[in-house]
């Protein structure tokens, strides 16, 4: 069968590989190997994850690999001999990508040479531009577009949250069989949209080594947005690595790249404010849960560098404008690992339009997004230059541009927020219920561990409230060790009481292959809140946009109510770096079945501790509040740790279409499913 995104069913000789290079955390990032075995050592043979991390590639220094060359991107028509004289110079062309128009295209995918850092590598390209060309579409027009293949492996083209026909939609092994080497594949379908979108590859890792690009659709009327200028920002980020074997080094050690572990510093800081019992027993807490409070990213600055529109933040991408304008700013998350939060200082943002679709404008100071998602804004910015910072949710690094009246200015450059550790509410959800503290030191499972309530502020889940706490029986923990009764079923078929379709379930139905070495933990009362910003924003001093801030205009594209519940469970086992859904990866799992013209409700429950943008191929989803209010239309959904949130949907799309995390290697570990419509 075909191999959707390149490695769903490979068998993994991970203890076979070659072995990676570690190295002990330096001070300024952490303390010794015997500071982590003063905290850790007395509580549990072996830490909750390795304390080693690894160092940025061997002859960079840590600023040139997070801030990159400032003429870092494609090095244009080199040969071997001169992209070698060239390669510590980053000899590049750069700046905004080109801008296709019309109704036919002619791309061509092929191999170039880039250099971001100061090492030479090879990026996968869209008519040689990094990133592809922003394509210019006319709502009603039907384009054609002809790929031609010229890699030496297979690769695609899918159309982020434009609805098509789904054999146009671009997933090999789904909708197409992929274009092969030296092969021509044409797109052709008429554009039913307008707004902000983006395409890339779904073949492998192309996406994140560079085949991405934005799609403006101008309306078939007149423009619903007034602004006197327009911007495209496309955010993504490159590893110097080969991405397979980035993805084999979180096989063997999911948090290889993490820089923010627990240190001794830490530790002596919480002594200082909450005790020397607190601060023990929150080492103890994460510790005996074998989780790590500041897994927030899966990769991080050191492997990553951060771009916008393929510039590093030592490149610095302008865009001009005069004073006084109303600027509208076209923000793509077109990264492969990187949940960006974005802001301007000294500019309010006006966000107008999401994922494509018109907003009722909402003020703020910041906003989040992760991979997949759209946020255009309105800024009317006055003096002569604003930096537009992107810092990674994870604190270690930044994409920046500038806005600026002429080329060649510059604002500050904000340093980044502290890095913060997850919360119990990140982790357990919405209340503490029947949590056994006892000494019985019987393994027990997440889900008698759900949540406590007002404790969003409580930094690090731990503190002088939580001194004194026995968690014996949370030693060794197995969370999967229970069946959870008869609450083990199949989400996907379920059908809800009569009369309880009204407002979106509340109470999670664990599937029976949720209990499995795939799945280590459950959240048994997921909190269903929309209006939290998320980790690292929360009370920070500014106006953060949340889910709960959005809303379309134009209502609901049907009025119906649900017939059904559709839910499924967002699972992962940190340790092992599994992702699922419901305990099954992609590989492992049957279709999730629509019924064509149905109309139904979608539940997404996160058992993880991290946040999945979550992206339905071919159909919208309509987000709705917890009382089962319609709020905005979107095509992919950001899911906070320990969250259930819910959707509408209308199956129209007759066909087989992709259900993924868009975090590429969540995805291609396995968080996908297969959706038909018959």
């Amino acid at each position: 069968m075909n191999v959707i995104q390149g490695s769903f069913i490979r068998k993994w000789s991970l203890h076979s590989m070659t072995s990676m290079r570690r190295t002990v955390p330096p001070k300024t990032k952490g303390g010794s190997k015997d500071d982590f075995q003063v905290i850790y050592g007395g509580f549990q043979a072996m830490p909750p994850r390795s304390p080693f991390v690894i160092a940025p590639p061997l002859g960079l220094s840590r600023r040139r690999f997070v801030q990159g060359l400032a003429a870092g991107g494609v090095l244009a028509g080199l040969s071997t001999p001169a992209l070698r004289a060239f390669a510590q110079q980053g000899s590049a062309t750069r700046g905004a990508a080109p801008v296709l128009k019309g109704t036919e295209f002619d791309l061509v995918i092929a191999e170039s040479p880039v250099n971001f850092t100061g090492k030479p590598g090879v990026a996968t390209t869209i008519n040689g531009s990094l990133p592809a060309p922003t394509l210019r579409w006319r709502e009603g027009d039907t384009v054609t577009i002809r790929v031609t293949n010229k890699l030496r492996e297979a690769t695609s083209i899918h159309w982020h949250g434009i609805i098509l026909p789904y054999q146009m939609d671009g997933v090999p092994g789904i909708s197409f069989n992929g274009i092969a080497p030296g092969e021509t594949f044409t797109y052709r379908f008429k554009v039913q949209q307008s707004g902000s979108y983006w395409y890339h590859s779904h073949s492998g890792f192309q996406e994140l080594t560079g085949m991405y690009g934005a799609i403006i659709i101008d309306p078939a009327g007149a423009e619903t947005i007034r602004a006197d200028r327009d911007h495209v920002l496309l955010f993504s980020d490159w590893t110097d690595e080969d991405p397979m074997r980035v993805f084999t080094k979180l096989k063997s050690q999911s948090d290889y790249y993490n820089y923010n572990q627990p240190t001794v510093f830490d530790f002596f800081r919480d002594a200082s404010r909450d005790g020397m019992a607190a601060a023990i027993d929150k080492r103890k807490m994460w510790n005996e849960m074998r989780m790590n409070p500041t897994d927030l990213a899966d990769l991080s600055a050191a492997t990553l560098t951060y771009l916008a529109n393929g510039v590093t933040p030592a490149g610095n991408w302008t865009a001009l404008f005069r004073p006084g304008e109303r600027v509208r700013l076209r923000m793509v998350n077109g990264a492969g690992n990187t949940f960006y939060d974005v802001r301007i200082p000294g500019l309010k943002l006006t966000v107008v339009h999401v994922d494509g679709v018109d907003v009722e404008p909402v003020t703020v100071d910041e906003f989040r997004f992760g991979p997949g998602e759209t946020v255009d804004v309105i800024v009317q910015p006055r003096d002569d230059a604003y930096t537009i910072f992107a810092q990674a949710m994870d604190r270690t690094g930044y994409a920046r541009a500038t806005l600026a009246v002429r080329e060649g200015l510059q604002a500050p450059v904000p340093a980044l927020d502290p890095v913060e550790w997850l919360t119990m509410n990140d982790m357990m959800g919405s209340m503490m219920g029947g949590m056994d503290h006892g000494g019985s030191g019987q393994a027990m499972e997440m889900t008698g561990m759900t949540g406590m309530t007002g404790m969003t502020g409580m930094t690090g889940m731990g503190s002088g409230s939580m001194s004194g706490m026995d968690h014996g029986a949370m030693a060794g923990m197995n969370h999967g060790a229970m069946n959870h009764g008869g609450m083990a079923m199949d989400h996907s078929q379920h059908a809800a009481a009569a009369g309880g379709l009204a407002v979106p379930s509340t109470t999670a139905r664990h599937a029976r292959t949720e209990y499995g070495a795939s799945t280590d933990m459950r959240v048994d009362m997921a909190r269903t809140n929309l209006d939290d910003p998320g980790i690292g924003l929360r009370n920070n001093g500014r106006r953060v946009l949340t889910l709960a801030d959005l809303h379309t205009p134009s209502g609901p594209l049907d009025k119906r109510g649900p017939g059904r519940e559709v839910e499924l469970h967002l699972t992962g086992n940190m340790e092992r770096y599994a992702w699922s859904l419901d305990g099954l990866e992609f590989g492992k799992s049957t279709p999730v079945h629509f019924k064509h013209g149905e109309r139904l409700r979608v539940i997404l429950h996160n058992d993880t501790m991290m946040t999945h943008p979550m992206h339905l191929h071919g159909m919208w989803s309509e987000l709705e509040s917890p009382d089962g209010r319609f709020l905005a239309r979107r095509h992919t959904l950001p899911v906070q740790p320990a969250q259930r949130i819910s959707f509408l949907v209308t199956a129209d799309a007759l066909g087989r279409w992709a259900w993924h995390c868009h975090l590429m290697f969540h995805m291609d570990a396995g968080m996908f499913r297969e959706v038909v419509v018959s």
